[in-house]
């Protein structure tokens, strides 16, 4: 079923299709500090990148994302609420319209310019598409994207391929590429049990979603913003407010590193 962000095939509809989109552990939600609950026993996590799994990246009327070889354990997340090593998959961007509005978590109230997702699979199921099937088959890391003074410089290099990919289907060789050099300094995180913002919003995700936002220019946003949703041959729609509403946190608890 064609999805989007549109008032006719936007977050408000997706359940129709997709039902467990109004599950009980749906994602993105708003993190409130006074609701979080600081665990002791949570470990810091690590992520080993090697820069030649980076493939391509991509347009695909969705987002912005760069793909990665998961073939084998080249690069990997563990530690923190992981239970082992999963890998890198791909990762891509949520934005707004402007630069104050655009992630999908929501800290304390505050809605940064932009989010981030590392997306990163299980490897002890036999393939991603199994992995998606299993409460613990998925972890995305989250970094949030805060418009300011001092831009991280290392997003340039993904920004630099954004003319490269202006259309829906449009791809662009990216190699050698190792976005941790895209982490904020600090790796403290919040992290609970939740789903894919995007359809069909399976509930398999440990989210790590980390406190300290990498700043962006303004310029950098709109960038993003310049992708169109549409392909080449049909009219120049910008590509923005790829972003889901928060959902109900129900009874899930929200563990704190710090």
């Amino acid at each position: 079923y064609p999805w989007g962000y549109d008032s006719d095939n936007g977050p408000d509809q997706w359940h129709k299709n997709y039902p467990i989109a109004k599950g009980r552990h749906q994602s993105p939600i708003e993190i409130n500090n006074k609701e979080v609950h600081y665990d002791r026993s949570l470990l810091p996590w690590f992520a080993s990148y090697d820069p030649g799994s980076a493939k391509t990246i991509l347009n695909n009327g969705k987002t912005c994302r760069v793909v990665f070889d998961d073939s084998f354990d080249r690069s990997v997340l563990r530690g923190g609420p992981l239970p082992g090593v999963y890998r890198l998959r791909q990762l891509h961007f949520h934005w707004g319209s402007s630069d104050d509005h655009g992630s999908e978590h929501v800290v304390n109230g505050v809605r940064y310019a932009g989010e981030m997702h590392l997306l990163h699979w299980n490897p002890k199921y036999s393939n991603y598409l199994d992995a998606v099937r299993r409460t613990d088959g998925i972890a995305v890391l989250a970094i949030f994207l805060q418009v300011g003074k001092t831009p991280k410089p290392e997003m340039k290099r993904i920004l630099e391929e954004i003319n490269a990919i202006k259309t829906k289907g449009k791809k662009a060789p990216f190699p050698n590429f190792d976005p941790s050099i895209l982490f904020p300094k600090s790796h403290d995180y919040w992290t609970y049990h939740g789903s894919f913002t995007t359809p069909p919003c399976e509930e398999c995700i440990t989210w790590i979603v980390l406190r300290e936002p990498i700043i962006v220019s303004s310029d950098q946003m709109a960038k993003l913003r310049s992708l169109s949703k549409n392909a080449e041959n049909e009219p120049d729609l910008p590509l923005v407010d790829n972003w889901r509403p928060t959902q109900p946190r129900y009874f899930r608890m929200v563990s704190a590193s710090f």
